[in-house]
């Protein structure tokens, strides 16, 4: 008789392997990986979350992973034999993060080891995964968790930003899994009874249970949304600082997948939702067609976008390295590089021009990115605002939107980090300016 439950452990965590192969060997983004992943989408529901769950955990705690093996192997691992590699690196993290029994974790990790072009190291999976399965966890627990999680590069740069205690705190907050959190349209109280939710300060519902999202109770009917509680901010600054008759023209530029998009639009506003990315403007479509919901819908570049009148309130929500969202995705420390961080921040550059020249005289702008990086965000509007006289910046109260005072820059801008929160889960890192146009 053939054992399918084994077969279909064994097929999952090859799965697992080539997703984290292509993640770390092509930088492709986690989700990226896992939808255009045909083996992956075959799987049953049960195992598809098991093997994102794994290759999730895997990324999260890699460079401690990483260090821990280097502890047990006695001569590094040749370059043809990355997949065994990978083997052991799901395998600790199955053992001391899973905390999966070790039995089967050991036995399984060898089985798939004698299908790699490396049958032959075996033995040495074997006698690792033993080893780390008796003595390992006190070893994991005493490395340095924060700095060796982070890159070098990210930490370097956090530690130069913001100080060895907040780096290490942004670090720390990475290493957690965070809440599921939501926006609905209208009446939080009533919604956070039925899905079992806290209401956060602001305005957020953050889920106290578990379940698949497609299943709780409105999703169908289309009242609430996934949306992290920093991300719900950029949208309701802009709102709440137009007065009501100002909010019949505004503007989602790089919008998909259409959260922003559904809070401009679900307060009654006449919204734009504008993104050069057709695949992904069809997951807004889709998104509002769910939430009931309607927006004007362009397929067009932001740097060069030009609407046919003039604009009261802007949402520029700007491409980054999403080094703010590691908590959530954390393969992004994994697959970015500094050069992206000067990529983007030119490109920011250009859609931030490009976005005022789009307001009326008074109009308003809000410029958001969920990075961690200086050059991405107070930065890109330092520059603007040097650089024309005809804008000028708008404080931000973190008070106003439900947020403690260490949000609130120097400046008066908004930064959120992942450290913030944590009474309520965390949030992600953004960072938000408010700009007026003179008039």
């Amino acid at each position: 008789m053939v054992d399918t439950r084994n077969a279909s452990g064994l097929i999952a965590r090859t799965n697992a392997i080539n997703i984290l192969n292509q993640v770390l060997s092509a930088r492709q983004g986690l989700e990226e990986v896992i939808a255009a992943s045909k083996a992956y989408n075959l799987l049953e529901q049960r195992d598809r979350a098991f093997v994102r769950l794994l290759v999730a955990s895997t990324l999260r705690r890699l460079g401690q992973i990483d260090a821990l093996l280097r502890e047990y192997l006695k001569r590094p691992l040749p370059k043809k034999a990355q997949t065994v590699r990978h083997i052991l690196r799901l395998g600790v993290t199955q053992i001391i993060i899973l905390k999966t029994p070790a039995h089967a974790v050991v036995d399984t990790s060898v089985r798939l080891c004698e299908q790699t072009r490396n049958p032959g190291q075996k033995g040495l999976v074997n006698a690792i995964l033993r080893k780390i399965s008796k003595e390992g966890a006190t070893k994991f627990n005493e490395l340095d968790s924060a700095r060796l999680n982070t890159p070098k590069w990210l930490w370097e740069s956090w530690l130069n930003a913001y100080g060895e205690d907040t780096c290490r705190a942004i670090a720390d907050a990475h290493l957690e899994e965070p809440p599921l959190v939501v926006s609905v349209k209208a009446a939080s109280e009533d919604w956070a009874k039925k899905l079992d939710a806290e209401v956060l300060p602001t305005g957020s519902l953050k889920l106290t249970s578990g379940g698949m999202i497609d299943t709780l109770p409105g999703y169908d009917e289309g009242t609430w949304w996934v949306q992290d509680t920093a991300a719900a901010l950029p949208a309701r600054i802009l709102l709440e600082s137009l007065p009501s008759e100002s909010k019949s023209r505004l503007l989602d530029l790089c919008a998909a997948p259409g959260g922003k998009t559904a809070q401009l639009a679900a307060s009654g506003a006449t919204v734009t939702a504008v993104d050069r990315s057709k695949k992904r403007l069809s997951v807004l479509r889709e998104n509002l067609e769910r939430l009931k919901l309607s927006a004007t819908v362009v397929n067009a570049d932001a740097t060069t976008y030009k609407p046919a009148n003039m604009i009261d309130g802007v949402l520029l929500d700007a491409p980054c390295t999403a080094t703010g969202t590691m908590r959530r995705h954390p393969d992004i420390g994994r697959t970015k590089r500094p050069g992206d961080v000067e990529r983007l921040s030119n490109l920011q550059k250009t859609m931030l021009e490009n976005s005022i020249e789009n307001l009326v005289p008074g109009g308003v702008l809000v410029y958001s990115v969920c990075s961690l990086q200086l050059e991405e965000g107070p930065d890109v509007v330092n520059l603007a605002l040097s650089k024309r006289g005809d804008i000028k910046r708008l404080p931000i109260d973190p008070s106003a939107f439900g947020l403690p005072d260490p949000t609130k820059t120097d400046k008066g801008d908004l930064r959120t980090l992942p450290c913030h929160f944590r009474e309520h889960g965390g949030l992600d890192g953004f960072y938000i300016a408010r700009l007026q146009r003179a008039g």
